[in-house]
């Protein structure tokens, strides 16, 4: 099989250690890494940053992006902080190489136009990293509802929490980040909404705080935002950083869906083996089961050897960024906020 040349930019995210590692083992694939003036903050593997990463997880790496680049890599990961996703895009864009982005496709409604528009431009792919979508437990939802067996969806509940990233401070400091828990964790379900129904979302309401970790956040820290969708559909989606410090695992995604015909529960991450630590009477957790990257990736590494766009692509990285730019506003102006489309006027949320 001939190699693929795959660049990884920014190793912010600490989704990028399982990427490296992920992509390293695939066959047929030549991976390096790039994280300009990224930074150590210990030993432990989630606390490395630049070469240390790299050279921990056996892989290669070049000292700049530019580097990257004029190695003329078929795709690139990006993995930066959230607001840096455009410049990282548009540079790949222009150099010919098909994108992974990690979500949120970008922190502005203008910068997540301007994505589309680079690699449309380019005539490059790209894809956005939601994973879960990959479960198998989620192509089973989405075929029990294709077949109708589900009746008519009628309400939608979700939760995506975990723990305060503090490896990665950048997560609670709304100018890299974009905002709190409701950017972190808004949109992965928001994805799955997508990929289930297919239907737009028309309206958001949203409430949020920051009681939880009020200390050491700058952004809110637990958010509740209730989504309208086209087909009637109202879901709910509970977002918070409530996993404590102690928690043995970063958290959970679970989604509970009802129909005329029927109700579905998954737990996406639910899999496991627990107890307690004897010598700290603290839980304990190892999960078991599919890894979601891998299989994202494998998607994606796939989708680039054929040509054939993948998805979840840019048009659904703007919808999710649409839902979570008018959750910010409806938290900011306290009233339900309407759904930015990719035609409408280039707007930030208040």
């Amino acid at each position: 099989m001939t190699d693929l040349k795959v660049g990884v930019m920014s190793f912010a995210h600490t989704h990028a250690i399982g990427y490296l590692a992920a992509l390293a083992e695939m066959p047929g694939v030549e991976v390096r890494g790039s994280d300009p003036g990224g930074v150590s903050t210990g030993e432990s593997l989630v606390e490395l940053r630049g070469r240390d990463l790299a050279d921990e997880l056996g892989v290669s790496y070049l000292e700049s992006y530019d580097e990257l680049l004029a190695w003329r890599p078929d795709a690139v990961v990006v993995t930066s902080e959230n607001a840096r996703h455009r410049e990282l895009v548009e540079a790949a864009a222009a150099a010919g190489a098909h994108i992974l982005c990690e979500k949120p496709l970008a922190t502005t409604w203008e910068d997540g136009i301007a994505i589309r528009d680079a690699v449309e431009a380019a005539g490059v792919m790209l894809m956005i990293a939601f994973p879960v979508r990959f479960a198998s437990a989620f192509g089973k939802l989405r075929a029990a509802h294709d077949s109708g067996s589900l009746g008519q969806l009628y309400a939608i509940r979700g939760a995506n929490n975990g723990m305060l990233p503090i490896t990665r401070s950048w997560f609670t400091e709304p100018e890299l980040s974009g905002g709190g828990a409701i950017v972190d964790h808004v949109v992965h379900i928001a994805d799955m909404l997508e990929g289930l129904m297919g239907s737009a979302p028309v309206a958001v309401t949203a409430v949020a705080n920051g009681t939880l970790h009020a200390a050491r956040a700058q952004a809110e820290t637990a958010a509740l935002v209730t989504i309208t969708y086209a087909n009637g559909v109202v879901a709910g989606i509970d977002c918070s950083w409530s996993k404590p410090d102690t928690s043995a695992v970063w958290g959970g995604l679970t989604l509970d869906v009802a129909g005329t015909g029927g109700s579905v529960s998954i737990d996406f991450f639910g899999a496991a083996a627990r107890g307690i630590a004897a010598e700290t009477g603290l839980p304990i957790e190892s999960r078991y089961g599919p890894d979601f990257d891998k299989a994202m990736l494998r998607t994606f590494v796939n989708a680039v050897r054929s040509g054939e766009q993948p998805q979840p692509d840019v048009h659904v990285g703007l919808r999710t960024l649409s839902i979570v730019l008018a959750a910010q506003e409806s938290v900011a102006t306290g009233r339900t906020v309407q759904v930015v489309g990719e035609t409408a006027v280039v707007r930030q949320a208040g």
